[in-house]
């Protein structure tokens, strides 16, 4: 019998267009050599040039889908992304109050075209409810500001708005920034910080890319990486998937999540039959 792979769980909103949300989740899975299930907790009309609806589905359908795949598979570690609403949110939190597994939570805001994805009651039920069960928080820039009030204009507030975020309740926190010329991450747990730099990518080819991160932390995590090497190792699976995407879309392109990152030639073969 073959070893079964391990398992990792997406809880997130759907992106018809394939390159965010959980699409971009299962597979970034996937392509890490992880098992993935899903649960969807909300309906987007959208495409790489932007979002035209959200739908939220249900609190009781998203509480069912969860009960299900919990009862039947045994998840390595799960992450959360676009949320909808504070009902779903409470619904969610509630639930992994109860696992024991490894959370990542995302705390998806705003589309990369700018739309909002929930209100302010709902990031307060999220600050208050869900947050204190992560295991890591993953917000960008714009939603540490918005999670704190923090203006993060440099190191020392990114810093600042670190902490604040830990002081929220979750073990951990990586907050992504983006300066004028480099990349700056700030990872902050109960025992220190450390700082991730790079050089900033200047490229269309990003659109999904705040999903794929978390995804890949939480598929290196559920195949026994530590928190800190996870994090590590899905930065640069970023970079790399940013680096090797093809144009697909008009407007912001999605990441290359194809395995093994390239692209299969489907052009018939030049070659002469024997």
């Amino acid at each position: 019998m073959n070893e079964s792979p391990p398992i990792a769980l997406t809880i997130a909103g759907s992106d018809p267009s394939g390159g965010a949300g959980l699409q971009a989740d299962l597979k970034t899975f996937h392509t890490l050599g992880v098992y993935g299930a899903s649960v969807v907790t909300l309906l987007t009309v959208q495409n790489t040039v932007g979002v035209q609806a959200v739908h939220c589905l249900p609190p009781e359908l998203v509480s069912s889908q969860l009960e299900a795949v919990c009862a039947d598979l045994s998840i390595q570690a799960a992450k959360t992304g676009a949320l909808g609403n504070a009902d779903t949110i409470e619904q969610v939190a509630s639930f992994v109050g109860e696992t024991s597994f490894p959370l990542i939570v995302d705390p998806v805001m705003i589309s990369k075209h700018g739309h909002a994805i929930i209100d302010d009651t709902a990031v307060e039920i999220l600050q208050r409810e869900l947050m204190p069960h992560a295991t890591l928080v993953t917000p960008n820039r714009h939603e540490a500001e918005r999670l704190t009030g923090i203006a993060i204009e440099g190191p020392d507030s990114l810093d600042h708005a670190c902490r604040s975020l830990l002081d929220s309740g979750a073990q951990s926190v990586l907050v992504k920034a983006r300066f004028a010329d480099r990349m700056l991450d700030c990872y902050t747990d109960h025992d220190g910080s450390d700082t991730f730099e790079t050089p900033r990518q200047i490229s269309s080819r990003t659109h999904g890319s705040g999903c794929v991160l978390s995804a890949a932390i939480t598929a290196l995590h559920a195949s026994g990486q530590s928190l800190h090497q996870s994090i590590r190792l899905a930065r640069d699976f970023v970079a790399q998937r940013i680096a090797s995407a093809s144009d697909i879309g008009k407007g912001i392109q999605p990441l290359n999540l194809l395995p093994n990152g390239h692209h299969v030639s489907t052009k018939p073969s030049q070659k002469k039959g024997l």
